[in-house]
């Protein structure tokens, strides 16, 4: 399976780090979005979004978005499990990832599309708003705190084991730190040590 990815960019790290979870290979193909090569004829046949990820499977299909991708891998290869084994796991799974995509990933993606490296790599492609990224910069620092509260009660995002929602937590909080300048504050204790668990994890370097 090929993987049309971007190193530096959250999204593609997801399937990455799902992937060596599994103990999948993927035939790594490097997009240059700087080129807008992911806008292309050719590409938006792959994903009619023009975003990566995209996948091409072994017979020639196409899939794109992070999650259907993962969705996919998790049931050509069901262990390790990773989205959920019971009905009340499926969900509180979901849940937790679906909240680190709508409230924590948006805000993020907010600081970046108005924040200084955007405007340096993409002059005027975007009319950046102050007013936002200062915003968004707040809610990226409130759910952080959010964040170390609720792992004082749990060593993993969604519960007692490692899953999905964790690599969308250290995708988010990674790209924050390198490329957006938001990183967590110091003293949240506990997000930091799972921060160190989870990135000590062999995956966590794919």
């Amino acid at each position: 399976m090929k993987l049309y990815d971007v190193t530096a960019a959250p999204n593609p790290r997801r399937v990455r780090i799902f992937a060596a979870e599994k103990g999948i290979e993927l035939e790594l193909v490097p997009v240059d979005m700087a080129k807008a090569e992911h806008k292309t004829p050719e590409f938006l046949k792959k994903h009619p979004s023009g975003k990566i990820p995209a996948l091409e499977t072994d017979d020639g299909q196409f899939l794109g978005e992070s999650v259907a991708i993962c969705r996919y891998l998790e049931a050509l290869h069901p262990e390790p499990n990773l989205f959920g084994s019971t009905a009340y796991e499926l969900g509180r799974i979901e849940m937790h990832n679906r909240i680190l995509e709508l409230e924590f990933w948006t805000q993020i993606g907010i600081s970046w599309v108005n924040g200084p490296v955007v405007a340096k790599m993409a002059p005027g492609r975007f009319k950046q708003n102050p007013a936002a990224k200062e915003a968004s910069d707040k809610n990226v620092h409130a759910f952080y705190k959010r964040m170390d509260r609720e792992l004082a009660e749990r060593d993993f995002m969604a519960g007692d084991r490692y899953t999905v929602a964790d690599i969308t937590a250290l995708s988010g909080v990674d790209f924050a730190r390198g490329m957006v300048g938001l990183p967590p504050e110091e003293s949240l204790s506990n997000l930091w040590a799972w921060h160190t668990r989870v990135s000590e994890r062999p995956s966590a370097s794919a």
